[in-house]
């Protein structure tokens, strides 16, 4: 008896829990949200609306005045701003829109049922009542300065990158004659491909609800995927109630694909510079949307839509984004899915259990481990006073990062080199994090942000691995890194470096100097990793406080606590 009664009193405990999550959720959904909705909205239609003046005056100047594109292919692009920016305001503010909506009103109906999987000896009833409140508040002003900080400093830097190229790289041209193809197969793509993408999801929407809802209960009744443990179900079944929610959202990223995926046509136009193939295109990417949703669903294989062919020879792979490649018969990879422009819809697979998710290196772990290890170098430095506090201020006041060089790139750049040296000493095949954890291809996170870093981080260890750097050579490389061009710093830090006489050897050496500031300058434009770096900034301001509190002035530190509070 007492077996069956326990069973019985388990699911009655998961359905009251279940039942008075939902209810406290939607409530404080409804008292979170509409606060975090008008922030994250009037917030970022602000500073679009704001800076959009800007942004069209920067990127006609950074067009006119940039030498990788000739002059035929500036003025194509020229003309082709007008739709580019309606898009861009079109999207971005019903983005901000959407985004804030759904943001405020799910964010703390989720952390509510979130509450479950806390430990048994922590107050569930508490975490239930307060998680998802004030946190949701901080969120949506977090993500409201990191979308600033993309719109004012990481654009721009990407334009003075292509203002500032230089005249060695490869110019960029463009034939007129076939200008007039391309913008009518791009017309043509959207006509066709918007509507017919539309009809497709919409009538496939009905299968995706069903076997998603077959696929959930199934992980139920197996306990398996997000069922595997018990305290997880209350979040599970917040899945299974929302599933319709998901299909919406699904047919919407199916009409947001359409309208890139039909311009995408101009760009086939113009590289097979035939109008044909443009509308083979155009015809071919609708058999493909239908295939790629019969297999994700689980339906019939292939599609009976015309698919023809429309590239005569092979693309390299990285001028086209890919949908990803997939066996067609004969073994050969379908023509139209290696060359396509991704997708942007939802896979529908089997749902991976908790224990499998944990095997996996989280991103947020990286970047708590990339910071830590800045905080950590930035300390050694400022007490050997290779660093100074006037760098860290000079940082914060910087309104760009050519203006925060030694501190916002020579000190990222400082640390990775010895997170690199560290793991080439240790003999990681991947790449060794600071509490020991090794990242590999395996379990690296699956995420496209990490994609662009993770192989030439891999590639730069192994050049740097395969050189064999002495002591000396090393101490010189740190000092390149951190300081770059500004020889007067270099001289004055004293760290027994010797500048190599092989000219070849030299030569290396600033090439890896050359790289690994190359992609501290790629990371620096991620708007998280600007508001992560100040507040790194920030603590080893804090710290200069708090050593130099028996010696320094009362005036000093006064102006050390006034530069931590810049933003």
């Amino acid at each position: 008896m007492w077996g069956p009664m326990k069973v019985c009193l388990n699911i009655f405990y998961v359905v009251f829990a279940f039942c008075c999550a939902l209810l406290l959720g939607a409530l404080k959904a409804v008292l979170v949200g509409p606060v975090v909705g008008l922030i994250l909205i009037l917030g970022n239609i602000g500073v679009i609306l704001g800076l959009f003046p800007a942004h069209v005056a920067w990127t006609v100047y950074a067009l006119a005045k940039t030498d990788r594109f000739d002059a035929a292919l500036k003025f194509v692009l020229l003309f082709a701003l007008p739709p580019l920016f309606a898009l861009w305001l079109g999207f971005s503010i019903a983005g901000s829109v959407l985004g804030g909506v759904g943001y405020g009103f799910f964010a703390p109906w989720l952390s509510t049922f979130e509450a479950f999987r806390h430990d048994r000896d922590s107050n569930k009833f508490s975490h239930c009542i307060m998680d998802g409140t004030w946190e949701t508040i901080k969120g949506s002003c977090t993500a409201v300065r990191d979308f600033t900080d993309f719109c004012y400093h990481s654009y721009p830097q990407y334009l003075k990158e292509l203002h500032k190229s230089s005249a060695s790289e490869q110019t960029h041209t463009i034939r007129l004659i076939n200008v007039p193809g391309c913008l009518v197969v791009g017309l043509l793509g959207l006509i066709v491909e918007i509507p017919l993408f539309t009809i497709i999801a919409i009538i496939k929407s009905p299968y995706m609800l069903f076997r998603g809802w077959h696929r959930l209960l199934h992980d139920l009744i197996t306990r398996e995927g997000p069922f595997l443990e018990t305290a997880c179900v209350p979040v599970a079944g917040l899945v299974i109630l929302l599933w319709p929610l998901v299909v919406i959202v699904s047919i919407l990223l199916a009409i947001f694909s359409s309208f890139f995926i039909g311009l995408y046509g101009s760009i086939v136009t113009y590289q097979e510079r035939s109008f044909r193939r443009g509308l083979a295109y155009v015809i071919a990417m609708v058999a493909e949307f239908d295939e790629y949703t019969n297999d994700w669903l689980y339906l019939r294989e292939g599609t009976v839509l015309p698919k023809p062919r429309y590239r005569k020879k092979k693309v390299p792979r990285s001028a086209e984004l890919s949908v990803g490649a997939r066996s067609v018969a004969g073994g050969k990879s379908s023509s139209v899915s290696s060359d396509a422009p991704a997708m942007l819809v939802p896979n529908l697979a089997p749902s991976r259990s908790i224990r499998e998710a944990i095997q996996e290196v989280k991103m947020v772990q990286i970047w708590e481990d990339m910071m830590k290890s800045f905080e950590l170098r930035g300390k050694i430095l400022l007490d050997a006073n290779v660093l100074t506090p006037s760098d860290l201020c000079d940082c914060l006041k910087a309104k760009n990062s050519s203006q925060e060089t030694i501190v916002g790139i020579g000190l990222p750049s400082y640390s990775v080199l010895q997170f690199l040296l560290m793991t080439i000493k240790a003999g990681a095949g991947g790449l060794l994090l600071m509490d020991g954890t090794e990242i590999t291809h395996l379990n690296r996170p699956q995420d496209r942000l990490l994609d662009w870093f993770f192989h030439p981080v891999m590639v730069l260890k192994e050049q740097i691995k395969v050189i064999n750097l002495a002591d000396s050579e090393v101490k010189f490389l740190e000092k390149t890194i951190l300081f770059g061009s500004n020889t007067e710093r270099m001289e004055a830090w004293d760290n027994d470096s010797t500048v190599p006489q092989d000219t070849l050897r030299a030569a290396q050496i600033l090439a890896i100097s050359r790289r690994v500031m190359g992609i501290m300058r790629s990371v620096s434009k991620i708007p998280t990793y600007r508001r992560r770096f100040h507040n790194v900034v920030k603590a080893l301001l804090a710290s200069c406080v708090e050593k130099e509190g028996s010696t320094a002035s009362h005036s000093h530190s006064t102006r050390y606590v006034a530069s931590i509070e810049i933003v």
